[in-house]
């Protein structure tokens, strides 16, 4: 998954951290991870935001909190931004 798409939508002081394994966005909490992987790049944003995108995450494959995109088609970048702006809301309120 291109990092600008995530960065572009984390706010300018979340710093690029290692969780879990895998690359995520953190300000003072982890807002999101992303990685790739062989055959498809994977956003875990939680399972309440991917519950709130249901409807347009539709066709795309999901658990209980992660995305996975297909490597076979272009990734849906505007959904991504939205995705993560949800997470970096969901987190600004707690």
């Amino acid at each position: 998954m291109k990092c600008g798409v995530v960065r572009s939508a984390v706010p300018a002081e979340a710093v690029e951290v290692i969780s879990y394994g895998i690359l995520a966005f953190k300000t003072k909490k982890v807002l999101v991870w992303y990685a790739a992987f062989s055959r498809h790049c994977s956003l875990f944003p939680t399972a309440a935001v991917i519950e709130e995108f249901r409807d347009e995450l539709g066709g795309i494959k999901t658990s209980k909190g992660t995305v996975q995109f297909s490597m076979d088609k272009p990734l849906p970048t505007a959904l991504i931004r939205k995705l993560v702006k949800a997470r970096v809301a969901q987190v600004s309120k707690a």
